[in-house]
């Protein structure tokens, strides 16, 4: 170990300095004694050399200008014990960490990230300080995350909070530990792992029942420097969002009545006769608990892109998504003396302009949307939009990796 050291002067501030190498850095003071006419003596008057104060040195398990990310910073003392350490990015971030009881190391609770400037500082209890300096490197492969809550927006009570990875996520546990959801009046709610329509890793959260309107969400993904494990590569940002849940408004089909119901606040407030999905085969409606995915207007439906040859190709008006594979509720004036009487669509739930022009402007993102009934196809697999509500509160646990099995070939096979 190297060190720099200077002689104490009264008229001199004690500086640090930064030892390079294995990182250990060391702040000394030391004192030696004058001439012989300065009265320091050792009984005769003679020259004495005072002891050394002990000085501080401290350790990091991180060196150099291209650091690989994805490690805990830890930073140990060889004498004495830590009082406070503080390792701050270029942009001020900080990285949370603890001392140890022994008080001779501290070690960040998350990792490092990569591309990013550190600065450590330390202080002992004798209120010596030190400081040292080093940066990771970029990444081999960054793993992103697709959110599906914008910030500040306002959602049904039947909305997930779904996140989508770019690349794989092997260390499952390790992500999930670092999602969390704060909300205004302590809903239970729980993460599940899974494949989405697209093929990619997914992580949904969803309340133990639907969401109470009126309740505030906060979400913090505190994933830079996560390791997504074997093919997913690190994390190189955080993210939030946060969201409000807007009035309760739920939506029911019955294949049977071939009608759509409105309920608010648990009250029927409106009666809608549709054409639903034509039984057997693949132009049946999806049966289950859905969740209206998005409001997309006027939209061109195309059967070939669905795998119905040429069944259709024409613009839709009023679309609404509720599933990736093209299932909507929309305005299908063509289909009008089906209404109320039979269900012939290619899947879709059909009504009237008037009809669809009103519930469009009503409804809301994140509105529970459930199809009952003879003459379906059955649920949609769970990562065709938001199919979580099909599975029991217990069924939904299990796909936490803290909780359950996180997915396992269950979740990879879309449930």
């Amino acid at each position: 170990m190297s060190r720099i050291c200077r002689t104490a002067l009264p008229s001199r501030r004690r500086r640090h300095a930064l030892v390079a190498g294995t990182a250990l850095l060391a702040a000394a003071l030391t004192a030696c004694g004058g001439g012989g006419d300065s009265g320091a003596a050792d009984g005769g008057g003679s020259k004495a050399e005072m002891k050394k104060k002990p000085d501080m040195a401290i350790s990091v398990n991180l060196t150099g200008d291209q650091v690989k990310a994805g490690e805990p910073v830890k930073v140990s003392i060889a004498d004495g014990k830590l009082a406070l350490v503080k390792v701050t990015d270029a942009k001020g971030g900080e990285l949370a960490g603890r001392i140890s009881a022994d008080g001779k190391t501290w070690t960040s609770e998350r990792n490092a990230s990569p591309g990013t400037d550190y600065k450590v500082e330390a202080q002992n209890t004798d209120s010596q300080s030190a400081a040292a300096q080093f940066k990771t490197g970029a990444a081999d492969k960054v793993n992103k995350v697709s959110i599906n809550l914008p910030k500040g927006s306002t959602v049904g009570v039947g909305m997930p909070i779904s996140l989508v990875f770019d690349n794989p996520v092997k260390n499952r546990a390790e992500v999930e530990k670092q999602l969390k959801v704060t909300t205004s009046n302590g809903t239970e709610g729980s993460w599940g792992w899974f494949k989405d329509y697209s093929g990619k890793d997914r992580v949904d959260w969803r309340p133990r029942e639907y969401w109470k309107s009126g309740t505030e969400v906060k979400v913090d993904m505190k994933l830079s420097g996560v390791d997504s494990g074997q093919g997913g590569g690190l994390f190189a940002r955080d993210y939030n969002t946060e969201f409000k849940i807007g009035k309760d408004r739920r939506m029911e089909v019955s294949l049977d009545s071939k009608k759509l119901s409105v309920s608010e606040d648990g009250q029927v407030v409106k009666t809608i006769p549709v054409s639903a999905g034509t039984p057997g085969g693949q132009k049946a409606s999806w049966s289950g608990k859905m969740v209206l995915m998005s409001k997309e207007g006027t939209i061109r439906m195309d059967s070939q892109t669905v795998g119905l040859g040429d069944s259709y190709d024409k613009m839709v008006d009023y679309s609404m998504r509720l599933t990736w594979s093209g299932m909507y509720v929309h305005a299908a004036p063509w289909n009008a003396g089906n209404f109320g009487r039979a269900n012939t669509s290619s899947g879709c739930v059909g009504m009237s302009d008037a009809h669809a022009a009103e519930f469009y402007a009503q409804v809301q993102v994140g509105d529970p949307f459930e199809v009952v009934g003879s003459g379906s196809k059955g649920n949609a697999p769970l990562g065709n939009g938001y199919g979580e509500w099909n599975k029991s509160w217990d069924e939904w646990k299990q796909l936490s990796a803290l909780t359950g099995t996180g997915g396992g070939e269950a979740g990879s096979q879309n449930g």
